[in-house]
């Protein structure tokens, strides 16, 4: 990717993967769906079940060749999350709340400005935390050990 190609980048998403969005541009366009994938190097979502294209697949290893429908990326423009109290799309902004917290809220023409709740699939993780210690992994009882005492300056290399 080139430096221009960068530039165009989201870096502050606001759509997250199990949000519920409608398609407002292509072939889909009025239709509903969840977002299943986000693709950031590419500005792009995966709705389930939209946006269906015929894929070639080259039998393999383990699974059946042939035609296939595989849902194609859409750009990140051409989907809005749908407002939660009035179910038409919206924008979507940024607010906190009295004690701190940040939430999304829904803005624009027609919206309620209702709070657009963070979508629990977001809480499972897509790559398991390993359980067991591996081979390169530090021992509990040295990641604890004290190995510089601030007062007394024991521990600092001596340069």
């Amino acid at each position: 990717m080139g430096w221009k190609a960068a530039q165009k980048l989201i870096h502050h998403w606001k759509i997250l993967r199990g949000d519920n969005v409608m398609i407002i541009r292509g072939k889909d366009k009025g239709e509903t769906g969840l977002i299943k994938r986000v693709v950031h190097s590419q500005n792009r979502v995966i709705v389930e079940g939209k946006n269906l294209v015929k894929k070639h697949i080259k039998q393999g290893q383990g699974h059946e060749g042939g035609i296939f429908s595989v849902e194609a990326p859409l750009h990140v423009s051409n989907v809005q999350v749908v407002d939660p109290a009035t179910g038409k799309p919206c924008k979507v902004g940024i607010r906190y709340l009295e004690d701190g917290s940040k939430v999304r809220v829904s803005r624009g023409i027609g919206a309620s400005g209702s709070i657009i709740p963070r979508p629990e699939i977001l809480k499972i993780r897509t790559t398991p935390r390993p359980t067991v210690v591996g081979p390169k992994d530090t021992p509990m009882d040295l990641v604890w050990e004290k190995t510089y005492d601030a007062k007394s300056g024991k521990g600092m290399p001596d340069l």
